[in-house]
Order: C-alpha cells, then sequence, then structure tokens
C-alpha cells in the first residue's frame, strides 16, 4: 500500500521559489545537424539545431517570467564554479576534445557556459543551507546528471546537481536524497554516489539500457549500489509511454516510501521535460497534470523530511515550446496551488487506459520486497 502523504492545502500557496539563472549559459551552442549528431548528411535542405539548445530555456525563461506563476517568484544571479567546487564529485582526469563523446559536442562558450551552470546550482543550495529561502531552482544549461566523476557524457560536461549534493553533505546535511525524473537514467549522479549510504539516488526514467562504452550504467533495478552504499541505489525502469497514471503510481508506491524509510534533511529534486507527450528525445507521454502531481508529491516529501528544504536542478527537456509549459506545470504543483494557472495546449493527447493498467501491473511486478533498501530490519 502507498503510504499516505500530508493533506494539501485548501488555500493558495504563499511560498516563493527562488530561482537562480545567469544569462552566459546561453552561449553554449552545441551545433546543427541530425538529431545529436552533428552531422550534415548533406541530402537535406534544413538541418535542425542540436536538441541541447538555448532556444529551450528562453521559453523557461519566457513562461516564468511573464506566465501566471510569475508573482510566486523570485530571481538570484547565478555565478561561475570554483575548481575547488569542481573537483569535489569531479576528477581532473577528464576528457577532451570538440566532441568528448557522441551528441555531447564543445564549442566556443561551452565550458564557460558549464562553470556557470554548476556555480549556479551551487548558489540555489546553498541559498537553501544558509536559511534563506527553503525552495529554490536551478534554471540551468547545459545540463548534468550524464557527468560521470571522470568523463563528460550525454550532452552533460560537469554534474551539477551532484556538486550541489556533495556541498550539502559537506554542510552537515546527514542524509539526501535526489529524485530524478529525466527521461534518461541519472547514471552520472548515481556512479558518484554509488559507495554512499548518505545520498539516496532514485532515477525513474524510460527503460532504454545501456548507450555504449561512454554510459556503461544501463539504470536496470538490480544496479543497486555497491559496499556501504548497497541498496541506496533506487532504479525504476518505466515502460516507453508509460504516461501520468503510470509515473503518479511508481512515485507513490516506490518513492515514498523510498524517502519515507531514508528520512532525508535534504530533497533534490531533477526535473527534466523529456519525458512530456511529443518530446523528440523520450517517449513517455506525461503531460502537464502529469508533471503537476509529480511536483505536489516531491512537495510533500519535502515538507514531511526535510523541513521544507527542496532544490530543483533543470535537465532535459527538448521540445521548444512544451517543455517550458511542463516545467510550469511542475513548479505549481510544488507550490502546492489548488487549481492548474495554465491550461495545457495539448490537453487532446489521449492517455489509453487499458495500456495504463498494463504499466501499473508492470510496476507492481517490482515490488519493495525486492529492494534492499525497502525490507524491513
Amino acid at each position: 500500500m502507498a503510504v499516505d502523504l500530508p493533506a494539501e492545502p485548501s488555500s493558495v500557496s504563499s511560498d516563493r521559489i527562488h530561482v537562480f539563472w545567469n544569462e552566459g549559459m546561453l552561449r553554449h551552442e552545441p551545433g546543427m545537424g541530425v538529431f545529436d549528431t552533428g552531422v550534415d548528411p548533406g541530402f537535406l535542405e534544413v538541418l535542425q539545431k542540436h536538441p541541447e539548445n538555448s532556444d529551450r530555456i528562453r521559453n523557461i525563461l519566457s513562461i516564468l517570467r511573464k506566465g501566471p506563476i510569475s508573482p510566486y517568484i523570485s530571481w538570484h544571479s547565478g555565478r561561475h564554479a570554483l575548481l575547488s567546487e569542481l573537483l569535489t564529485f569531479h576528477s581532473q582526469d577528464r576528457n577532451g576534445g570538440k566532441e568528448l563523446c557522441a551528441g555531447t559536442f564543445m564549442n566556443p562558450g561551452s565550458w564557460d557556459a558549464a562553470l556557470l551552470a554548476t556555480g549556479t546550482t551551487i548558489s540555489a543550495m546553498k541559498h537553501i543551507l544558509n536559511g534563506y529561502g527553503k525552495i529554490a531552482y536551478a534554471l540551468v544549461r547545459p545540463p548534468g546528471h550524464h557527468a560521470q566523476p571522470t568523463r563528460a557524457d550525454g550532452y552533460c560536461f560537469l554534474n551539477n546537481a551532484s556538486i550541489a549534493i556533495q556541498l550539502a553533505l559537506d554542510s552537515k546535511c546527514n542524509k539526501v536524497v535526489v529524485i530524478d525524473i529525466d527521461v534518461h537514467y541519472g547514471n552520472g549522479t548515481a556512479e558518484g554516489f554509488y559507495h554512499s549510504d548518505k545520498v539516496l539516488a532514485i532515477s525513474l526514467h524510460m527503460n532504454h539500457g545501456s548507450w555504449g562504452p561512454s554510459h556503461p550504467q544501463s539504470g536496470t533495478v538490480d544496479e543497486l549500489g555497491d559496499g556501504a552504499g548497497f541498496g541506496y541505489n533506487l532504479n525504476i525502469p518505466l515502460p516507453n509511454g508509460t504516461g501520468d497514471k503510470g509515473y503518479e503510481f511508481a512515485m507513490r508506491e516506490l518513492v515514498v516510501p523510498a524517502v519515507q524509510k531514508f528520512q532525508p534533511d535534504m530533497v533534490v529534486f531533477v526535473v527534466g521535460q523529456d519525458s512530456s507527450a511529443f518530446d523528440p528525445n523520450g517517449r513517455q507521454c506525461l503531460t502537464m497534470d502529469g508533471y503537476r502531481e509529480i511536483g505536489r508529491i516531491v512537495r510533500s516529501l519535502a515538507d514531511k523530511y526535510s523541513n521544507g528544504r527542496l532544490l530543483i536542478v533543470q535537465e532535459g527537456g527538448y521540445h521548444i515550446t512544451y517543455s517550458a509549459y511542463c516545467l510550469h506545470a511542475t513548479l505549481e504543483g510544488v507550490l502546492n496551488l489548488p487549481l492548474p494557472l495554465l491550461s495545457d495546449p495539448l490537453d487532446s493527447y489521449p492517455e489509453d487506459a487499458s495500456f495504463s493498467a498494463k504499466v501499473i501491473e508492470s510496476i507492481k511486478f517490482y515490488q519493495r520486497d525486492t529492494v534492499p533498501f525497502l525490507k524491513e530490519a
């Protein structure tokens, strides 16, 4: 049975989300080609931008500044990360070159943007740790959750969330939970804390398997952590097309009880809108309603276990317009707003009830008693 969540408030939330941003992150340009190859095949008239382009973030910025959620937003400036901060998670032995791995390109402006993404995430975490606000959102690019301690990977140069998590641990937070809903496995984060019982790394992702030598982790349920960290890496691979009902079921049946048992004193919420319907890089079919409900659940966990302290870190999301709408819905959920502020422009998308039932049955197959961390002592 799912664990009961705190009751939702009956009135409009008086909370604010402290958004950390720096315009310099727009200077990273990963190129054009066929999807993320950066290759012109020679027979197309118009090439598209790399999926991780600045337009997707410009629209998120715009919807937060001009959309109905804007009264709940406070804006703060990010800054560059220091080398000493990078070395709390990354090794100095990093791979180099223009193409760091398949689909991950570095061009003029890229390294500066990466340092800003990490430093901005650190600033957001420090804002919470110093007691200036309980909910902070690091609106950053390039993304970070694939970046492993020793290499870049999957559009990611530096692991923004992981460096912030390490800062929290170094600042006397005893335990941190990271809940990653990007459509892809947060493999870099998992690797960095794979031997630690101080970080419960939870990743809900499309069941996509391994991507080869740059991304050796598969995100399967048997990647559980090692040594002291055994059982503290919780992978929830979901079938393609899982949709709103399947994600909500997984959150309530697996994520909520795991966090309840772990009892964290900091919650980090890694968000990617590439799990949404129509995203070019994912097929998970979440809509604004699904993101809104996930936001509510994560907020309730933060309220119950970490005194409301919640760091939100931006990752993927490649539909230029719908990603912004889904991010808006996620933050509406985090704010516990009683009614949607923004209607879904793609609300005609049908969720197949029979398929949802099959997805839920497949999630039930992954019972809590198969996860060592969730077994009763």
